[in-house]
């Protein structure tokens, strides 16, 4: 294939491992407001929103969460995040692979900035995207389309002409309407909650990063 423009990567669960012990602490928290998620919930309701997000799901569903809730979560997910979280396996490869092809990158997040901060700066990350763009910041999260169109425009690409490399139901909804193509990540197998999500809406799946290079016509 012909390699494309621009590709756009997702953060959690993409270029950081950061989606298990998020979860965790999640599980925990809610549990001790008296309303009980597993796992699997977590990825078959939840996850790919914000934290705002899953707040709000979880008042819709009963549950009672403080007014503070969003903001007191921030700051413990922040705090065990600077505790150090892990790169996805190969995806530096990926990278290294991407700049000897002058193929600009960016990430496009529903992650607040004060977090990708911590997860993509502390590892000296930064320099190395054309733009590292939120949804939560721009008000404008995924399933909405503009956080991809931004990433696009940073790299000075077409989105025609770009890809998206995405974890989540949410995330590759954002990349389709904007016209974008993309791969959906699937590290933990096709049956994974995610991945079944992803390939519902026709998005090709693959399951380890060292593929990735390939798939692009590197």
């Amino acid at each position: 294939m012909t390699p494309p423009a621009a590709v756009l990567f997702d953060c959690d669960g993409v270029i950081v491992d950061s989606e298990a012990p998020t979860f965790r602490l999640l599980i925990a928290d809610l549990a001790g407001h008296g309303f009980p998620l597993t796992v699997h919930d977590l990825e078959t309701d939840y996850i790919g929103g914000t934290v705002e997000d899953v707040g709000n799901r979880v008042r819709a569903r009963g549950g009672v969460l403080p007014e503070t809730w969003a903001a007191d979560f921030y700051r413990k997910m922040y705090a065990m995040l600077a505790e150090g979280v892990p790169l996805m396996p190969g995806v530096l490869e990926v990278f290294d692979r991407l700049d000897a092809a002058g193929i600009p990158y960016a990430v496009g997040s529903n992650g607040t900035d004060e977090k990708m901060q911590i997860t993509l700066g502390a590892r000296g990350l930064l320099p190395r995207f054309r733009a590292v763009l939120s949804g939560h910041a721009m008000g404008r999260p995924k399933p909405a389309p503009d956080l991809y169109l931004a990433a696009a425009r940073a790299c000075g690409a077409e989105p025609a002409r770009c890809m998206v490399i995405e974890d989540s139901p949410s995330g590759a909804l954002a990349a389709l309407a904007a016209g974008i193509p993309c791969w959906g990540f699937a590290p933990h197998g096709p049956e994974a909650a995610p991945a079944r999500g992803l390939a519902a809406l026709g998005v090709p799946l693959f399951h380890d990063m060292a593929e990735l290079p390939g798939l692009l016509g590197l």
